[in-house]
């Protein structure tokens, strides 16, 4: 039978899938994507783009700028407030984005902080997938797949008429119920199923409740219902979320245009204001782990990895980095610049990641739940700020050095370039351009040295040709100057030091000092790291 041939097909078109195929796209890996929906979100959905996943997505030129002029054209901050309704005199408002607790962001990342909606940027996403030449196909399904050792063999539908596509790999981005995950029979765990939700997406004139140019996630608790409220939210519109329990016979047939009307006005205190509906839909909240993200040649990302519930905002982000971070591996292995095994540290190192996110947003939930209802639900973490770009990963792709911890958070407000660590924001100047450590990865491996580690400069250029790797030598203060007189504290390295850090941005290795053979260490560094 004929079929259509590609290195890796997607299945599912959020954030996940359409990062995973924008950024295979920008490294010239041709990918096929399907969704069976016949868009992108009309919802606003999640709403931000965390700052570690805006620097995943900030070297394909256009995107960062984009979403920039986005969130420009929205507001100028993002706050979470729990209230009865928009009216109450008694809100608490428990994150402000203004607050000096961020100000942190400014010296720890050169990537812009955006709040716009996951309809804009998934649009953006699809269009910049599509402008890089991946082969992006809405209003398709999965109907069948099957693999063996050497490949996915899948069948998609598409107006009614099959066809078949052979792929290497198969990245599973289909969302919370995940049919593909089901049938690999991948286990989970977690609090699982946490109830049903209508969005009600409707136009008011909302001055004097809220604030212009913000957009507000308002948490909602009074005698009619629980949900939560955003206002702000830059497609001309709010968006109403209201709980409701199948147990108890409710359904989404009950979420009439009166009854939405009606839930709008208890929601914002003003039982006459004008309102007009202009969608409703209704899905599943939940807190489902699976407990592994690789089986065989297919990859699980995005919510088919890790449901969360939306409290805290970071599932949409943990999205993001899950497609990117799947993007680089399987560059490097069907490139031939990685052995197979590599795909391993996939699963390694976002698995923790993941849980941990999901972990953090179920507190969340409880903490803003009535205290009737929370039981059961783990401790918020001490320091949510440190998630945002303190994690940390362990795997054959690093190697830890002796005495770590372990850990897998980090403080990013003392920046430490350990492995497994986010490399740290050093401005640096190249040929008059003020430019960040940060900017220099991405496209491949990066092996910064010391002024005086030009014999880890002379050993890159050898082990570059040797293994046939795409890897950038930087000496620091000869290519590149170091203004601020930060890297090596940051980077933790003396005299004739260097680290390698990996397309992420995350350290693999580093060597304090110089080394009497640098280029069978670096060898042996890189062989070790790739699963050469």
């Amino acid at each position: 039978m004929e079929h259509e041939r590609v290195p890796v097909l997607v299945v599912g078109g959020g954030y996940a899938g359409l990062s995973t195929a924008a950024l295979l796209a920008w490294r010239q890996v041709p990918v096929m994507l399907v969704e069976r929906h016949p868009s992108t979100s009309v919802q606003p959905k999640a709403f931000g783009v965390g700052p570690r996943a805006m620097e995943l997505l900030r070297p394909v030129p256009g995107i960062e700028q984009t979403l920039k002029e986005i969130w420009a054209g929205i507001g100028e901050g993002t706050r979470i407030a729990i209230a009865s309704t928009l009216s109450s005199p008694d809100a608490r408002v428990i994150v402000d984005d203004s607050g000096a607790e961020f100000a942190f962001l400014d010296e720890a990342t050169p990537a812009s902080q955006v709040g716009a909606p996951q309809a804009e940027v998934e649009r953006v996403l699809r269009a910049k997938a599509e402008e890089l030449g991946a082969d992006v196909r809405f209003g398709t399904e999965l109907v069948s797949f099957d693999q063996d050792s050497d490949g996915v063999t899948a069948v998609i539908r598409a107006d009614g008429v099959q066809s078949t596509v052979r792929a290497d790999y198969l990245v599973a981005a289909d969302g919370h119920r995940s049919p593909i995950r089901q049938l690999l029979g991948v286990p989970t765990t977690g609090k699982g199923d946490l109830g049903q939700m209508c969005s009600i997406m409707f136009e008011a004139d909302l001055t004097g409740l809220v604030r212009e140019r913000e957009v507000t996630v308002w948490y909602l608790q009074n005698d009619v219902f629980t949900g939560v409220i955003v206002t702000g939210t830059g497609v001309g519109a709010h968006v109403l979320g209201v709980n409701y329990d199948t147990s108890l016979g409710e359904s989404e047939d009950d979420f009439t245009e009166e009854r939405c009307l009606e839930l709008v006005r208890t929601a914002t205190g003003v039982p006459g204001i004008d309102a007009r509906i202009l969608d409703r839909t209704t899905f599943s909240m939940g807190h489902v782990l699976a407990e592994r993200y690789r089986e065989g040649r297919v990859f699980l990302a995005g919510d088919a990895a890790h449901t969360m519930p939306p409290t805290g905002g970071q599932g949409g982000s943990t999205a993001i980095q899950d497609g990117c971070d799947l993007a680089w591996r399987l560059w490097l292995v069907i490139s031939g610049q990685a052995g197979p095994a590599f795909l391993d540290t996939y699963d390694a190192e976002r698995r923790p990641i993941g849980t941990l996110t999901a972990n953090a947003q179920l507190a969340n939930l409880g903490v803003r739940m009535p205290p009737a209802q929370r039981t059961d639900y783990p401790e918020p973490l001490d320091d949510p700020l440190r998630a945002m770009l303190g994690c940390r990963y362990h795997s054959t792709a690093i190697l830890d050095e002796p005495g770590d911890d372990g850990s897998i958070l980090d403080d990013a407000r003392v920046p430490v370039g350990r492995p497994g660590n986010r490399a740290p924001h050093v401005v640096l100047d190249w040929d008059g351009q003020r430019i960040s450590t940060v900017d220099l990865f991405a496209s491949g491996f990066v092996l910064m040295a010391e002024r005086q580690g030009k014999a880890w400069v002379e050993a890159g250029r050898l082990v570059r040709e040797r293994l046939g790797i795409q890897l950038t030598r930087v000496l620091l203060d000869e290519e590149l100057m170091d203004v601020e007189g930060r890297w090596q504290e940051r980077y933790g390295v003396g005299e004739g030091g260097a680290v390698l850090v990996r397309p992420d941005g995350y350290v693999a290795w580093r060597s304090r000092g110089g080394d009497p053979d640098p280029a069978a260490t670096l060898e042996r560094v890189l062989r070790r790291v790739l699963s050469h």
